[in-house]
């Protein structure tokens, strides 16, 4: 056969769609441990029928640092620092779960003003968090550069708030027993209402990249359903328990610190 009639052929073939079955042997990817976007967090053994995802099997434990036994031989203020390298992106928020637990057995009161800075230190800490889940999130589906430089400009301002207040941009080990290290001033409570203030524009620019991006939308909509009761089976919690249309947020439905004193609206999946 000429080449010519094979290409004659292949045009008149029907084209590969999203949803197109394609005939053939499944292809098994190993994804991580050592993935170049991350450090290793855990490993997908992933079977594939071209961009559809026949069979997945999790691979947990690579993150293991055995934090419990090593607080088994340190000081309760000495297990503090741990806390911020369980999660990097989460380093105020993971020590104020430890101080809340601690405070707890001991029956430790916490000062008012430390209770306002815990919960400012919280939501900026979600604040840079979400926005680099979203910029990682479009980078991962190939729209590199634009929106994760985005999310890395307001991310950025967060941590510098962050290192001004407790020395250290992300191991921040600021919250204490309680109350917190160091007390905030003027000139830094200024900075954070600053970067608020601007938070919405940064979202109405986010928001044009994903809903205006028609890549995003065809891989990301109606692609990987998580139905509700799946999620809440599995222990999903957070964003991604919300985003299935779960009314449930751990600051309303059993608030610590002050999230009892506040009135806020809790944002749910649409899409």
């Amino acid at each position: 056969m000429s080449t010519t009639t094979e290409t004659l052929e292949a045009m008149e073939r029907p084209p590969v769609t999203m949803t197109s079955r394609l005939e053939g042997e499944l292809l098994e990817v190993s994804m991580g441990p050592q993935h170049p976007s991350t450090h290793g967090v855990f490993r997908m053994n992933v079977a594939l029928e071209g961009e559809i995802v026949r069979k997945l099997k999790p691979v947990f434990g690579y993150l293991h640092r055995n934090h419990e036994q090593i607080g088994e031989h340190t000081t309760y203020l000495g297990s503090m620092p741990y806390t911020d390298r369980l999660d990097y992106f989460c380093s105020m928020t993971n020590n104020w779960a430890y101080a809340l637990s601690v405070e707890k057995l001991a029956g430790i009161e916490v000062p008012e003003r430390a209770e306002y800075l815990r919960v400012i230190l919280a939501e900026l800490t979600r604040l840079q968090n979400h926005a680099s889940l979203l910029g990682f999130l479009l980078s991962d589906m190939g729209a590199w550069g634009t929106p994760l430089m985005y999310a890395f400009r307001e991310r950025e301002k967060i941590l510098d708030l962050f290192e001004s207040l407790s020395g250290s941009r992300m191991m921040c080990d600021y919250m204490r027993f309680g109350g917190c290290r160091v007390d905030a001033d003027d000139v830094w409570v200024a900075g954070a209402k600053k970067i608020v203030d601007r938070f919405p524009k940064f979202l109405d620019e986010f928001d044009e990249l994903i809903l205006g991006n028609e890549i995003v939308i065809a891989r990301t909509q109606n692609v990987g359903k998580l139905p509700a009761d799946l999620a809440i089976s599995a222990g999903i919690t957070g964003p991604m328990l919300r985003a299935c249309g779960v009314n449930y947020d751990v600051r309303k439905v059993d608030g610590y610190g002050i999230y009892p004193r506040f009135k806020f609206r809790i944002p749910l999946g649409e899409h």
